[in-house]
């Protein structure tokens, strides 16, 4: 990556695996285990979730920032209209690329609502489970600990 190409971590292996096997690594070898803007990309969420857990130290967290849900309707309707109406637009004016921007809506909608997330992290053994809305909800941190 750019970060070990340009000397930005030298104390970092970077290493790419599939979060739903991550077969490079025992169990029991992380204390933090942190994923932003991708859990929804995965294809099966339960077992990304348990292999989270599974690398997890006793005593881990689990840190997972995503887009997510507003609870007000009026305001999720707006955030609905701007996104589906907007951002593939100016995907396709910026990058010329609407398809990916058109799948990154469509992705966030079909993402589990919170507490629906917060249940599969439960399910997936995590204690003390818990998120906090950013943005109204348009994005939320989820946070969990392996105990």
């Amino acid at each position: 990556g750019r970060a070990d190409r340009n000397g930005l971590a030298p104390d970092l292996r970077f290493v790419q695996q599939n979060a739903e096997h991550l077969d490079k690594f025992e169990d029991n070898t992380f204390d933090a285990y942190t994923i932003a803007f991708g859990i929804r990309n995965v294809t099966n969420i339960d077992l990304a979730l348990s292999e989270a857990y599974r690398v997890l130290k006793p005593g881990g967290r689990f840190m997972c920032l995503e887009f997510s849900h507003l609870a007000n309707p009026v305001l999720q309707s707006l955030y609905d209209q701007y996104s589906f109406n907007v951002i593939p637009v100016m995907g396709q004016l910026v990058a010329n690329d609407r398809e990916s921007y058109q799948y990154l809506v469509e992705s966030i909608r079909k993402f589990p609502r919170q507490r629906e997330f917060e249940r599969m992290i439960r399910e997936a053994g995590f204690s003390h489970v818990s998120h906090e809305d950013m943005t109204f909800g348009i994005v939320a941190m989820h946070t969990g600990f392996k105990l």
